[in-house]
């Protein structure tokens, strides 16, 4: 079985040694994303709704890249720094799939990369 490494300018950059994604056995692993704005490098910091909603698009980038879209994404993990936040993103993140929503966990963990509010990453089927 062979990989192929999907990478965009329209996501950010890895900031550690790893790809966007990998494309792999039929599946497209996305790496967790967090929300840097992809034109500037710059952190989308004004509320945790924008900080949602720029790590979707910065997935939705890399599933473009890969020729998929959302409604081929079957699984995502949500790291979020504060359970609190849980509705908010949840609003946000229910914007992106509405009734065709993926397999899910939402996490609460101590520290983000960059301490960011919220990372998420997610697997697709290829087509």
């Amino acid at each position: 079985m062979s990989k192929k490494i999907i990478n965009t300018q329209n996501a950010p950059a890895p900031i550690g040694p790893y790809n966007q994604a990998v494309l792999a056995g039929g599946m497209l692993y996305v790496s967790g994303q967090i929300p840097l704005d992809p034109t500037t490098g710059e952190l989308v910091s004004n509320g945790i709704e924008a900080e949602t909603r720029q790590v979707m698009e910065n997935l939705n980038a890399i599933l473009g890249e890969a020729g998929l879209a959302f409604s081929d994404v079957v699984k995502c993990s949500i790291f979020v720094k504060d359970m609190g936040n849980f509705a908010k993103i949840n609003e946000v993140y229910g914007e992106y799939f509405g009734d065709d929503a993926p397999a899910r966990e939402t996490v609460e963990v101590a520290r983000l990369p960059k301490d960011v509010g919220v990372e998420i990453s997610c697997i697709a089927l290829a087509k």
